[in-house]
């Protein structure tokens, strides 16, 4: 009834045929042909950066991606599956600099912004066939012949088309965001960018910084109103954090409801600071004044360091 299973199969061989069959009878494009007239399912290859060798990553993103476009062909549908190549952004350029010796956004300009772009368009298909070799290898069934490409001006264009409509709907706003800025190239970075520059013998300095309390809305607290009734000192919440580039477009600042805060007086202030961390966060004489768990704390607002929208944020 069924065939006799050899104990000493050889998976990867047998993969190797599989892919040896689908290769020479050209099944992917007869699965696309055969679903041509069926409803469309549209999938676009969330596409790596083309100039550098696949990683282990790579193969697991490609293999869990895989799963979807085969189920919705299965389900009648018609899935094109469409590659596509990152040419855009740092690694291609750091890559270059690296050949060139260049060390900085002066010394790309004085070999010529031009003929740097140009060496980085050279540059970006140079591991094309290991990811190729890759992509068939995992079975990962994509349209490799025809992908989008991000540095043609065809992709590049229909990108200013789609903000363009967005405009036109007004569905565009301005706004404020914060984001890595890199000193050196002189532009805003992605996180994955910024993950690339990192160095792990690179100092990670944090800060304190200190966010006045709006003392008009203290006697919504009454131990917090009744303690600062007759007192004139300022109030501020003292917060810690290993990301200062984020504090200009800080909203809010997070307490555990559950621990203890303090409220103490030094002779210039008064600060809210965690009363675990007070022997070490203060340097100079203080006088605890009242404590309380952070859940009290919750609503509690405070004036921003830098406010675009005149407003208050709070805990």
């Amino acid at each position: 009834m069924f065939n006799p299973v050899q104990s000493n199969v050889n998976f990867p061989q047998l993969e190797q045929g599989i892919l040896r069959f689908w290769r020479e009878h050209d099944i992917f494009n007869k699965v696309n042909q055969a679903r041509k007239e069926a409803p469309p399912y549209i999938f676009y290859e969330g596409p790596p950066t083309a100039n550098g060798n696949p990683g282990i990553h790579h193969i697991l993103s490609r293999t869990f991606k895989d799963v979807i476009p085969r189920y919705w062909t299965m389900r009648g549908y018609f899935v094109p599956r469409k590659a596509g190549w990152d040419t855009h952004g740092l690694p291609v350029e750091l890559e270059v600099e690296k050949e060139l010796g260049l060390t900085s956004k002066a010394d790309i300009e004085k070999y010529g912004i031009a003929e740097f772009n140009a060496r980085c368009r050279q540059s970006v298909f140079r591991y094309l066939e290991e990811w190729d070799y890759m992509t068939e290898r995992i079975g990962f069934w994509l349209d490799l012949e025809h992908p989008y490409i991000t540095m043609e001006n065809s992709y590049i264009e229909s990108c200013w088309w789609v903000i363009a409509q967005l405009w036109k709907k007004n569905l565009i706003y301005l706004g404020y965001k914060v984001t890595p800025h890199c000193p050196r190239c002189g532009t805003s970075l992605s996180s994955h960018e910024v993950a690339l520059g990192y160095k792990d013998d690179t100092d990670d300095p944090s800060v304190h910084i200190k966010f006045r309390v709006d003392t008009a809305q203290l006697r919504n607290y009454q131990k917090l109103h009744s303690l600062m009734h007759e007192r004139t000192k300022p109030v501020y919440l003292l917060a810690w954090t290993t990301t200062p580039w984020t504090l200009p477009g800080n909203t809010g600042l997070a307490v555990s409801p559950d621990a203890d805060y303090a409220l103490v007086e030094t002779s210039k202030e008064c600060l809210i600071l965690a009363e675990a961390l007070l022997q070490s966060a203060l340097t100079e004489e203080f006088t605890v004044l009242a404590t309380f768990p952070g859940s009290e704390l919750e609503g509690l607002r405070y004036e921003p360091l830098f406010n675009p929208w005149l407003e208050k944020p709070g805990l």
